[in-house]
């Protein structure tokens, strides 16, 4: 190659390494309280107008990418029971931390009005969900979004997944088994360190798959498992609890699914959760109920197949915006109740709460669309040796690594309503699953909006990253 075609390459090289820098502007920043300086967490960062957004990490701090085209537009920073911050994108300035100051609506203002509205919590849950057809998009549509999948015992993470996804639902008023669903398109982090304690997943797939029905897991002992087998149960185990199906068809997916048969915010609502109004915040300028989810006469079952989840009692709040009773976040956790469901809880997860669950939502085009889901629930790998000849520090340290918390955050970051690219979409062959290998994609990735790690969180992802390498040598 002579050296003008050599110049002509490294000129085209440099324009095209310009024109990606430049179609996006990359803001990271601090968001705090006023009064106390206590860090935020899970504020909204996002461009008015858009579905262009992330939330602050436990630390309050957050990165997020702005295409080109929204420079010009407005940012939001708002968190519920706080004055928003706005600014224009191209002004903002990362040096300066963010500070919100407490906004709190009269609930007497708020409720003396001469149209006739529900004053009690189970009133204005009622409401709200009456109102979900006018609420919840009724045309199908796309959302792209950021997944972090992460396990971990109490010691250090085992497991740890990033990936990019897409979900596609046909509407609100469709059942969610046939028509939603979820693709995997990019896989970002992949380090699997499982394998060398999921003896209870590995007792449950020889029950299911192969009739065992008096395996236990600690008569198993693991020097005499193939690695290959125990992975290939852990696999099963995977798409059984963890896979992104269950998450959004089932019935934890509170307001997209309450109109499934067995819904838990379904006709019967009030048979298993009871309402009462606590206060009224504001968001963003706008009231939001905010009311406590409370026990009520039933206990609640997720009727998981293969898995006990029954006994259960609801508790929580949920926020709903006043003039349009529009779900804005859920905050919902199952806690063991019947006495069979706290004997094993408390011996098996050393913990009553079982299920636990945020999901908010983000208005578009008058339409509520989920911005963020986390949920979190402890599994069993490992029932361990509970022999009384145990001393009380062997007993503790089997305690520590008996069950991982797995936790499931999903950042929603696109919505796509144009017919033509969700049925050029609806083409390609769509996959969830979130347990095969992908190669990396650093191209991908360059410009796409993820979950910004805590402190933490950062470092027991690079620990985890050092060991899984020692690991794989």
């Amino acid at each position: 190659m002579n050296w003008n075609a050599l110049k002509r390459l490294l000129a085209i090289a440099i324009l095209l390494f310009g024109a990606t820098t430049i179609a996006q502007t990359e803001l990271e920043g601090k968001v705090a309280d006023f009064l106390t300086f206590a860090p935020i967490e899970s504020a909204s960062v996002y461009v008015q107008n858009s579905t262009i957004g992330t939330i602050t990490n436990s630390d309050g701090n957050f990165s997020l990418v702005v295409p080109q085209r929204y420079v010009n537009d407005t940012l939001v920073i708002s968190s519920i029971g706080y004055k928003s911050f706005k600014t224009p994108v191209n002004e903002f300035d990362p040096s300066i931390d963010i500070f919100l100051e407490e906004d709190i609506a009269s609930l007497d203002e708020v409720l003396i009005v001469a149209d006739p509205r529900p004053t009690t919590g189970n009133g204005i849950v009622t409401r709200a969900i009456e109102r979900l057809p006018r609420n919840l998009p009724e045309t199908p549509y796309l959302q792209k979004g950021f997944l972090r999948h992460k396990e971990r015992n109490k010691k250090q993470y085992k497991w740890l997944i990033e990936a990019a996804i897409t979900v596609y639902d046909s509407s609100y008023a469709s059942g969610a088994e046939d028509n939603l669903k979820i693709n995997v398109d990019e896989i970002r982090k992949s380090y699997d360190l499982r394998d060398v304690d999921s003896l209870f997943s590995y007792s449950a797939y020889l029950k299911n798959t192969a009739g065992y029905t008096n395996v236990r897991s600690k008569s198993l002992n693991r020097d005499t498992i193939r690695t290959s087998s125990l992975i290939k149960a852990i696999k099963w185990n995977d798409r059984r609890i963890n896979g992104l199906d269950n998450l959004f068809k089932g019935r934890l997916n509170l307001v997209r699914n309450v109109n499934d048969t067995r819904a838990l915010f379904g006709e019967d609502i009030l048979d298993k959760h009871q309402f009462q109004l606590d206060t009224v915040l504001v968001e963003n300028g706008r009231k939001l109920y905010k009311i406590k989810i409370m026990e009520s006469e039933d206990f609640i079952g997720l009727g998981t197949q293969g898995v006990y989840n029954e006994g259960y009692q609801a508790e929580g709040w949920l926020y709903i915006y006043w003039d349009t009773y529009a779900f804005k976040k859920i905050e919902y956790n199952l806690v063991a109740a019947s006495a069979a469901q706290k004997s094993r809880s408390k011996s098996l997860f050393d913990t009553q709460v079982n299920h636990k669950l945020v999901i908010d939502y983000r208005e578009f085009d008058g339409k509520m669309y989920p911005s963020y889901f986390y949920y979190e629930t402890p599994k069993l790998v490992n029932i361990g040796d509970r022999s009384s000849d145990k001393t009380t520090e062997e007993a503790m340290a089997d305690k520590d690594e008996q069950f991982y918390y797995t936790i499931q955050e999903i950042l929603f970051t696109e919505v796509i309503q144009d017919s033509e690219a969700i049925e050029n979409a609806l083409q390609e062959d769509w996959s969830a699953d979130l347990f095969s290998p992908q190669p990396y994609n650093a191209a991908f990735w360059k410009n796409y909006n993820v979950l910004l790690e805590s402190k933490e969180e950062e470092k027991l992802i690079q620990d985890l990253s050092r060991r899984a390498s020692l690991f794989e040598q």
